[in-house]
């Protein structure tokens, strides 16, 4: 027999029982729409992280930290987080661009709105990567030394502005307040005549003879310029002041809002302001302090230390090198495309579940089948004894039977497939409904890729083959002459 004649049969076998073949399919089109319609969410899912990581450039960017002092080894060599590092990690294969990640506290003025916020320097060519193109409105500046600034989407409501567009081409007035080592040291300098006679009133020079009375005027008066000179550097800031052209505004609702400031500002028009002093963080201070820059960082950039360098990849190198090559200089590294490996591994084990629960609901589809073909052997011994008389081998009725289970796996995992799809479209316009109607973004969380398709097919197919060969095995096995004879 051809295998146009097993199909032919098979059809006619299943058309002549309609209802008990109507309710096996039935079964197996239940599993096969559930494992469809739960795998698209998990495929929908993966497929919006994908895109989003994809759409902000972060499968080609890699975060650079400072090393942990616990992992620091013998053979390792590390290397502060400052300008001469940033060119070190520049020129390791596969890395494209590398900046740092440099903040400080300014106050902005727009008509006659004055916030106070964070502003990030930024190169150029940083601007230009995937991770900061979601413009809302105008474009990215068009140096590094130019007097522009870029804004973020979300600072627009504490300016008072309703479109982006209106504020492109607008000015803000940007001012940096500096702590300087010079207003600390005149703060500890600076008693005039009546705070000097105040300060040494209490002093007794009987007692300057003793030991003690020293050690502990000594400790007193070191106490009280330290705090005088804390008072001065954070108190007398110099403040600078500059006016800046509003050229972009970055979509920070669908860009990358954790890892931006409100203002961008050009990398040499950020020096202007930074340069002659420290922020009024203190932790900048002891940050200096610490690394023996503390008077060089008021007018080396070169000293500086960062929190972190964003490096921007080669979308055709691998990560793995480049992150071996970032801990062999004695950082730690942050890579997207890794953490995207562990989503993955999240969905896959997802899947896996959704796939055994599917299983579970074929495998009780199965047993369906193998009543449906056991009831069958029952009712046609007569016709497989009419068959092995004619010629036909153990082989031809055992191919006839499995072609029947599989006609049932085949149909049933086709409208399974066609119903599924369905309850996926269904939820999916459901859950957009209600995003629309809380004001969320929309996005389609179900997906129904090919592979999905071909996989469900194959499931729901084999495991109608799996169930039909016990049914098959004893069709085949039926006495020819038995079979005539009880008839």
């Amino acid at each position: 027999m051809t295998f146009r004649d097993f199909v032919v049969v098979s059809t006619g076998n299943l058309w002549r029982m309609k209802l008990r073949a109507f309710l096996t399919i039935s079964g197996v089109v239940i599993a096969i729409a559930a494992f469809v319609s739960m795998l698209s969410f998990g495929a929908g899912m993966q497929r919006n992280v994908a895109d989003q990581f994809n759409e902000l450039g972060l499968f080609n960017t890699m975060q650079v930290y400072p090393a942990d002092d616990e992992s620091e080894t013998a053979d390792t060599t590390v290397h502060p987080l400052d300008q001469a590092a940033v060119e070190l990690l520049a020129e390791i294969p596969g890395v494209n661009l590398a900046y740092p990640f440099d903040d400080f506290p300014v106050e902005v003025k727009f008509a006659d709105t004055q916030i106070t916020t964070e502003a990030q320097a930024l190169p150029t060519a940083a601007v230009k990567t995937k991770m900061f193109s979601q413009l809302a409105a105008g474009s990215v500046f068009t140096g590094d030394s130019a007097r522009e600034v870029l804004v973020a989407g979300h600072l627009l409501e504490q300016l008072g502005v309703e479109e982006p567009d209106s504020i492109i081409g607008k000015s803000l007035v940007i001012s940096v307040g500096l702590s300087t080592v010079d207003s600390g040291l005149a703060h500890v300098l600076l008693l005039d005549e009546g705070n000097f006679r105040e300060h040494f009133a209490d002093l007794s020079f009987d007692s300057l003879r003793r030991a003690e009375y020293l050690q502990q005027r000594f400790r007193t008066e070191v106490n009280a310029a330290i705090k005088r000179f804390i008072d001065g550097y954070l108190n007398a800031q110099m403040i600078v002041s500059d006016t800046l052209i509003v050229t972009g505004v970055i979509d920070s609702e669908h860009g990358p809002r954790r890892r931006m400031q409100e203002i961008m500002v050009p990398v040499a028009t950020a020096r202007r302001f930074t340069t002659g002093g420290f922020s009024g963080d203190p932790t900048d201070l002891f940050a200096a302090m610490k690394s023996g820059t503390f008077f060089a960082g008021e007018s080396d950039v070169e000293s500086r230390n960062f929190p972190r360098v964003t490096l921007d990849l080669d979308p055709n190198s691998p990560f793995e090198p480049i992150r071996d090559s970032v801990k062999a200089l004695g950082f730690e590294s942050f890579s997207y495309a890794e953490q995207f490996d562990e989503i993955r591994k999240a969905f896959l084990y997802f899947n896996m579940v959704v796939g055994i629960v599917g299983l579970i609901a074929l495998v009780t589809a199965s047993l369906g089948i193998i009543n449906t073909m056991v009831m069958s052997i029952v009712e046609r011994r007569r016709e497989i004894g009419v068959l092995k008389s004619l010629g036909a081998d153990e082989r031809d009725i055992r191919r006839l039977f499995l072609a029947e289970s599989g006609m049932i796996g085949a149909i049933g995992a086709g409208v399974g497939i066609l119903f599924g799809w369905l309850i996926a479209r269904a939820a999916s316009l459901i859950s957009q409904a209600i995003m629309r109607q809380r004001e969320i973004p929309t996005m389609d969380l179900f997906d129904t890729p090919l592979w999905l398709i071909a996989i469900a097919f194959l499931f729901g197919l084999c495991v109608s083959l799996a169930a039909g060969l016990y049914p098959a095995s004893r069709a085949a096995r039926v006495d020819p002459v038995e079979a005539l004879r009880n008839d």
